[in-house]
């Protein structure tokens, strides 16, 4: 019989897992993908299609709780490795059934937090833009607006929480606590990566939600914002572009990078070091190398126009691509191996990333061009109720399921290590 005593949580589980595919490829891509799409469609519009049942993008209140549910995923399996759930159940229990109750674990998290952090606690105690029932009662706010603002700063707390929490595991290796137990481990990483997110987020999207009321909040909050003369613009979209670009390159390091080339460090202290910042000089190259393509591409930036030449939405659009490019990296991770594995990691790094970028941009000719009439999205790149980071991370969202929680089930089965010898 099994000792219970010394049975142990899901840390390693998807490193240790066995995954096979149930019928020669294509065909698993093939499943999976239509497996995806049927259960994205099927949630979008019961969620967030504005000509579906809840209709949750406004956009910024659908856009706020897709990207914490994003979050929350993140916490569950690489801050706390499955906790509270044991080992035996993370490799007996059928997916549909994982699927089930770590999905609901996520919704039950994802409300604690909205509404009774950010709404409840520091909207009603310290900041009462995260409330909107405190922001309606400030003259001239709308309910849709007082909404939307609140939303928006919940949004913009989670835009920085998606880029820190999978960097301490990833770049900092959990490190200095990785020797610790869970859920100790996973209570002290989630406080320090928030601690840290928490001063990102006063340095850099306070201001922005300061001057969002008019006259701007002179005495809370620093306005204009000491960032408007390098980004041409007082919009937060500055900080938004950047810390999403480092999102996703933590997630370009992880997947289609295995690490590399970080991980050829060999002292731990300077590949951690390293590779955090690392990852931040990538974001910024990317970060600034976007922007440019669009001034390549549309001409110049001009303060003080809309939509498509104004500077807030051109940097909003960097983090927006970003996004694309995600995409086809986490497929090629989950559903692909990785392809190709043969040559050098150099030259594999490099295809991989080619592959990318090139899906990325497909992404992104194919979402503009159907996403009207197939999410009820409005027409045009920089239309102020077009927002492509929904749809993406929503998908994105549904992927990490049915990788981390699924075993990539339908197309794959999860098979014990002395079966597959």
């Amino acid at each position: 019989m099994e000792d219970k005593s010394t049975e142990r949580f899901g840390e390693g589980y998807l490193e240790e897992r066995k995954l096979v595919p149930r019928w020669p490829a294509p065909w698993p891509q093939i499943v999976n993908t239509l497996f995806l799409l049927v259960v994205f469609y099927i949630t979008w519009w019961i969620f967030q299609d504005p000509r579906g049942l809840m209709r949750m993008y406004t956009p910024y209140v659908g856009y706020m709780y897709t990207r914490w549910i994003l979050i929350v995923l993140i916490w569950q399996v690489y801050l706390f490795y499955y906790w509270p759930f044991k080992r035996s159940q993370l490799d007996n229990w059928h997916p549909l059934v994982k699927a089930t109750v770590m999905t609901f674990i996520t919704w039950v998290v994802l409300m604690v937090l909205i509404k009774g952090v950010f709404e409840g606690l520091l909207g009603n105690l310290s900041m009462a833009y995260f409330n909107p029932a405190q922001l309606i009662k400030l003259p001239g706010v709308t309910e849709f607006f007082a909404i939307e603002y609140a939303a928006l700063a919940c949004l913009m707390f989670a835009a920085i929480a998606s880029w820190l929490s999978p960097s301490w595991p990833v770049a900092m290796e959990m490190a200095p606590w990785q020797d610790l137990k869970q859920p100790v481990l996973g209570i002290t990483v989630l406080i320090c990566t928030m601690f840290i997110a928490t001063i990102v987020y006063l340095c850099t999207m306070h201001s922005h939600m300061g001057i969002l009321y008019y006259p701007w909040q002179y005495f809370s909050s620093i306005a204009p914002p000491y960032w408007e003369k390098f980004a041409n613009t007082v919009s937060g979209n500055f900080h938004v572009a950047w810390i999403m670009c480092c999102t996703i390159v933590v997630w370009l390091t992880e997947s289609i990078w295995e690490r590399y080339p970080f991980r050829i460090i060999k002292h731990d202290w300077t590949r951690r070091i390293v590779s955090f910042f690392g990852i931040i000089a990538i974001a910024w190259a990317f970060f600034f190398g976007l922007y440019f393509a669009q001034e390549l591409w549309w001409g110049p930036a001009i303060r003080g126009t809309r939509r498509l030449f104004a500077p807030d939405w051109r940097w909003l659009h960097v983090g927006e691509m970003m996004v694309f490019f995600l995409l086809p990296a986490l497929f090629l991770t989950f559903y692909c191996r990785n392809w190709p594995t043969k040559y050098s990691m150099p030259v594999n790094w490099l295809i991989r990333t080619l592959i990318a970028i090139i899906g990325g941009i497909a992404v992104y000719w194919i979402y503009y061009n159907i996403s009207p009439l197939t999410l009820g999205t409005q027409k045009g790149y920089s239309h102020p109720q077009q927002f492509p980071m929904i749809p993406t991370i929503w998908l994105i969202n549904l992927m990490l399921i049915n990788h981390w929680f699924m075993d990539n089930w339908p197309g794959w089965k999860k098979v014990k290590e002395s079966e597959t010898t």
